[in-house]
Order: structure tokens, then sequence, then C-alpha cells
């Protein structure tokens, strides 16, 4: 997800350069309108660069980036947790499946995840790169 973002990033500075190097005229130069568009896109890129998952005495907690996106999940609603391999083509990023069966998986590099099943029947899938740790103090 950093490469993703560097690269978006590379390719604004470079539009927005080839704008700022154009001759003078009504129409050249950076439009504000689209340097805003791009902004907005590199912070929200951003915001997936990295996964926080933590745990206190009552949450399991789940964070991307710098906090916009976030989700929590009350422990004593957890029944079942497993580590498990997520597939390529499941992606990175939020991604809601509906194939093998339907989930929302938190992630941002990898496959390697903890699934997570709850009293309600929804299931989640959360990214770590360290699987079996967070699988131990999930089931304590």
């Amino acid at each position: 997800m950093i490469g993703v973002t560097l690269a978006v990033f590379g390719v604004f500075a470079k539009i927005h350069l080839t704008a700022l190097a154009e001759a003078p005229s009504v129409d050249s130069g950076p439009n504000f309108l689209i340097s805003a568009v791009m902004v907005l896109i590199l912070l929200t890129l951003g915001s997936f660069t990295f996964l926080t998952t933590s745990i206190d005495e009552n949450y399991l907690r789940v964070k991307f980036g710098y906090g916009i996106f976030r989700k929590k999940f009350l422990l004593s609603e957890i029944v079942a947790v497993q580590t498990v391999k997520n597939c390529w083509y499941y992606g990175w990023g939020i991604r809601i499946c509906f194939w093998p069966k339907r989930m929302t998986i938190y992630n941002v590099s990898g496959f390697e995840a903890v699934e997570i099943v709850l009293k309600n029947g929804k299931i989640y899938r959360i990214g770590t790169d360290v699987p079996g740790e967070l699988a131990a103090a999930l089931k304590r």
C-alpha cells in the first residue's frame, strides 16, 4: 500500500508540475479542484498504509492508518477464532466478500489473517503479520 501511495503521488506530482510549466494563458496552470481531488485521494490511500490491532479488557480494535477507518469488536461477542490464509483475489483494504462465505476483510498487505466469528454469525478477517499471536491473545 505504501508503494501504491508513492506511485500515485509521483503521477500526481508529474501532472501538477506539467500544469505549472504551461505557457501562461487563461486556462493554464494547476486547477484548484483537480489539486484538491488529488490531495483527497492521497489522504485516503495514506490511511490504508498500515493496520493497527489492539486488545484491551473489553474490545478488539482495528484501525487503519491515522484512524479514519476503524472498527471495534466486543470480546464477549466473539465465539470462534482461527488463523487463516487469504486468497490473492480478496485484495487489500476493507473488503466485503460474498464467496465462499460472506465476510468482511481488513487487510493492508500479505495473506495471513485471523478469522473471528461473532455471536450474530458475522465473519471478519483481520490481516496481520503475527496471526498466531493475535489468535492466542483473542482465545485468552
